[in-house]
C-alpha cells in the first residue's frame, strides 16, 4: 500500500482547509457536504455523540455561530492508498479560560462525489505540561 502520495495529501488538504475555513465562517452548506451522507458517518463531538448523517446536520443547524473563531496546530494528514486519509490537528479558542487544547481527528474517504469525512472526533483537554 502507498502512504502519503502527494497528489492524495493535495487532495485531502485542500478538502482539510475548506472544512476548517466553513467550520470557522459557520458555512453549514459546506460541513453538510464535507460529511458523508450515510447513516453510518458519525460524529462524537465535545458534548454530543451524533450517529449518521442527519443527526450531524441537525446538530450544525442548531449550533450558535458565536465564537467558532479558532487556530489550529500540529495538523497531521495521512493518506492509505488513493482513497482513504487520516487528517488529526489541535485547536485553541481565544475564549477558554485556563489552558485547554482542542483535539480533532477524521477519517475521509473518497467516493464518487468526492473527498468525504466519514468518521470524526473531537475532545478538549488541558494542555499538557510538555
Amino acid at each position: 500500500m502507498d502512504i502519503d502520495l502527494p497528489d492524495v495529501l493535495a487532495e485531502v488538504s485542500a478538502q482539510f482547509a475548506r472544512y476548517e475555513a466553513a467550520l470557522v465562517s459557520n458555512d453549514v452548506a459546506v460541513l453538510d457536504e464535507l460529511f458523508r451522507n450515510d447513516p453510518r458517518t458519525l460524529r462524537y463531538g465535545i458534548a454530543e455523540n451524533l450517529y449518521g448523517y442527519e443527526a450531524i446536520m441537525a446538530f450544525r443547524a442548531g449550533r450558535s455561530p458565536v465564537g467558532l473563531m479558532r487556530t489550529t496546530d500540529k495538523t497531521v494528514i495521512t493518506s492509505y492508498g488513493r482513497d482513504t486519509a487520516v487528517a488529526s490537528t489541535l485547536f485553541y479558542r481565544d475564549a477558554w479560560s485556563g489552558k485547554k487544547v482542542g483535539r480533532q481527528m477524521q477519517t475521509w474517504v473518497r467516493f464518487s462525489e468526492g473527498w468525504r469525512i466519514v468518521a470524526a472526533h473531537v475532545s478538549i483537554i488541558d494542555e499538557p505540561a510538555s
